[in-house]
């Protein structure tokens, strides 16, 4: 069976020090090697979330989405042995044979991006992405289809139901910080993106050792859909940070978790957070992964600016649209 994965790909380029030309960035001009910045780099904030000062903990939150989009926490309460599972089983699946890894296939006539697969975005025009991914809801448990949990290695179920769980309560306290530092109740942006039924949706990025890293990119520039994405990566560098008309390179930080605010939080506080523009490059000699999980409002919920931050001077900035259609259109190139 033929499959157009890149890691089948990527396993047949070495042969030839080349890439596919579909993966290759034009103009030359735009390519990682040329727009990365080289010098010294502006560090991303980093928060410890367990500061028991909590008008410290969020003017840091607030400055850091306000300025920058992106930050990192420490000592968020999840352990460092359950990290290193969850991303040792998620190495694990992508090291099956592909047959296997082939049964969790993303179906082509699904409207959902549950499944393994490797083209996320609906346009030909665009490059192709040197990245093979697997997405599935880990929470709320109504929302969780195991067609898409692998069974294979035999851990990773109660490995990610586990990391849920304390995935909630890493979340709570964002969204409780990044409230008050709106001068909001604490409860109002997890309102606002859909409370209790906010859904967790992983998602499992593998990007294969690349023989011209220089070339091409693991993904685009590109927001997040969600709320809020939370990030752990591996300790193989690749994320950039769009910032003062520079991509920088994000810092790897053991353990830290990577915070971006995404689109739906930018629209719920009008526009004063706002979301991160980012990429990621490839490396040569190694895989490069990450499991960023996204917070996104339940399909059918209508997302708009809260109420509460609109007055004759600050009307909305975005019109209110529910989260399935606003998916549809920035998955399919349509405009908002």
């Amino acid at each position: 069976m033929e499959f157009d994965r890149v890691q089948a790909i990527a396993s047949l380029s070495f042969d030839k020090e080349t890439i596919p030309e579909e993966f290759i960035i034009r103009p030359e001009k735009e390519q990682p090697a040329t727009t990365t910045f080289h010098g010294a780099v502006p560090e991303i904030p980093t928060i410890d979330i367990s500061d028991p000062n909590q008008e410290n903990l969020v003017r840091l939150v607030a400055d850091a989405s306000k300025e920058w989009g992106i930050f990192q926490v420490v000592n968020h309460g999840i352990p460092s042995d359950l990290i290193a599972k969850l991303q040792d089983v998620g190495k694990k699946f992508f090291e099956l044979p592909q047959e296997e890894k082939e049964v969790y296939a993303k179906p082509h006539d699904s409207t959902s991006i549950e499944g393994y697969g490797s083209k996320l975005q609906n346009n030909p025009q665009e490059n192709k992405s040197w990245v093979d991914h697997l997405f599935h809801r880990i929470w709320p448990p109504s929302s969780i289809n195991h067609q898409f949990w692998p069974q294979n290695p035999p851990s990773y179920r109660e490995v990610n139901k586990e990391y849920a769980k304390y995935m909630r309560e890493v979340t709570d306290k964002l969204f409780t910080a990044l409230s008050l530092g709106l001068g909001l109740e604490g409860h109002a942006l997890k309102e606002g993106a859909g409370g209790e039924d906010i859904e967790y949706m992983l998602k499992i990025n593998y990007y294969p050792p690349c023989p011209r890293p220089d070339l091409t990119l693991g993904v685009a520039a590109h927001t997040d859909l969600s709320a809020l994405t939370i990030l752990v990566p591996n300790e193989v560098p690749g994320l950039q940070i769009f910032k003062d008309g520079n991509w920088f390179e994000a810092k790897y930080i053991p353990n830290a978790l990577i915070i971006h605010i995404g689109d739906q939080i930018e629209i719920l506080s009008n526009g004063k957070y706002k979301a991160v523009l980012h990429r990621t490059t490839v490396a040569k000699d190694k895989a490069r992964m990450s499991w960023p999980v996204f917070l996104e409002p339940p399909g059918e919920l209508v997302v708009c600016p809260l109420p509460q931050l609109i007055n004759k001077d600050n009307p909305p900035k975005f019109k209110a649209k529910k989260f399935k259609d606003y998916m549809y259109c920035k998955l399919n190139h349509l405009p908002q």
